[in-house]
């Protein structure tokens, strides 16, 4: 049976399908009786749904994280879809295809471990690409490795999202190498291929995207380079210089203290990666909260929040050459400007800052 995707819910359709809990909470109602608030998702998507009926015996079938085959009805509700669930039960794990529930990358995964391979081929460093066959030839960090989300929320945030981005750093690097003297090709592209490995136990990515209780007491940069020791202590003979500059790669690739490097880029190939490693999560980043209303007919994105800006969705390539129509954005939907912004506002505050909240709060921005 063709299954029902979140993006595919409409007003009024008996939704008969399996989704992952999200989040779970039980309330109390005005008239004393508990009801269920559910959060449920699959790889296109998250909507609500609410169970009034029978809650105490089903709130004790399942929990957060669990699969569960609903049958219910979809209504609209204060402008969102919504649905109602008439029956719930919970749905073994080895039911369920997890493609289904997270999304996951457009490329093909095969394709680009081919490409990986072949590019660490490339190295003329034998004891770089020792080190990277060291990584990527054993099966049980690969099984991670192909798999994990580049992050929770800001990038990437898809299975084989790590691999795609750890793929589009290191052609960046191949494509700025030819334009500047003295770069060390080898020891960029090694930087680029693990600059993010640690995220392999950071993130967990068997349900929802979320962090491991390492990854919230570490960090992917303090796990990558502990994973980078590691593997020397296999390798006799490996430069301790060159092991050295390969960990400053992974300490400092965030760029500044107050985004989580414990180092800021003190070497010409640490620089390099951490602007190609901007690079490449904005772009993800901005293309993705674009392609997220497809049923949009506005020519421009929703308000991103954490980039503080509305995104002008059309750049010319279809070839039309004519006068762009000015569409207007309601006025109390545009942030005020600025330079409008009297010094001691909200926008001038720390605490307020979108971007500055998750420095504070250590998040992974990259």
């Amino acid at each position: 049976m063709r299954k029902t995707y979140v993006a595919d819910i409409r007003e009024r359709d008996q939704v008969d399908a399996v989704f992952l809990v999200k989040d779970k909470i039980m309330a109390m109602a005005k008239n004393g009786k508990p009801y269920l608030t559910l959060r449920l998702m699959d790889k296109s998507g998250e909507v609500e749904a609410k169970v009034w009926d029978n809650v105490d015996t089903l709130a004790a079938t399942f929990g957060r994280d669990d699969f569960v085959a609903i049958r219910s009805k979809a209504t609209v509700y204060l402008g969102k879809m919504q649905l109602i669930i008439a029956e719930l039960r919970r749905i073994p794990d080895d039911e369920v295809e997890l493609a289904d529930f997270l999304p996951e990358t457009d490329r093909n995964i095969q394709e680009m471990e081919t490409e990986l391979a072949a590019l660490c081929a490339t190295l003329a460093d034998d004891n770089l690409r020792q080190l990277l066959s060291a990584f990527f030839d054993d099966p049980v960090l690969m099984a991670s490795y192909r798999l994990a989300p580049a992050a929770k929320g800001m990038h990437h945030v898809y299975l084989g999202g790590l691999l795609e981005h750890s793929l589009a750093v290191a052609r960046l690097v191949d494509s700025i190498v030819p334009l500047y003297t003295g770069i060390n090709r080898d020891l960029l592209i090694a930087g680029a291929l693990l600059h993010d490995v640690g995220k392999v136990r950071e993130m967990a990515y068997q349900r929802s995207f979320d962090y491991t209780d390492e990854g919230k007491l570490l960090g992917h940069i303090t796990i990558g380079v502990e994973m980078i020791q590691e593997k020397l202590v296999t390798l006799p003979g490996f430069p301790p210089e060159l092991a050295m500059l390969l960990k400053h790669m992974l300490l400092s690739h965030h760029g500044q203290y107050e985004y989580g490097s414990p180092k800021r880029p003190k070497t010409l190939e640490a620089t390099i990666l951490n602007y190609l490693d901007d690079l490449d999560s904005k772009i993800n980043g901005i293309r993705t909260h674009i392609r997220k209303e497809p049923d949009n007919p506005s020519r421009w994105t929703a308000y991103h929040r954490l980039y503080d800006r509305y995104f002008f969705k059309e750049n010319c390539l279809d070839g039309e050459d004519s006068p762009l129509p000015v569409e207007v954005v309601p006025e109390e939907q545009v942030p005020a400007p600025r330079e409008q912004v009297k010094e001691g506002t909200e926008r001038k505050n720390f605490h307020n800052n979108p971007f500055e909240q998750l420095k504070e709060k250590n998040l992974d921005l990259f």
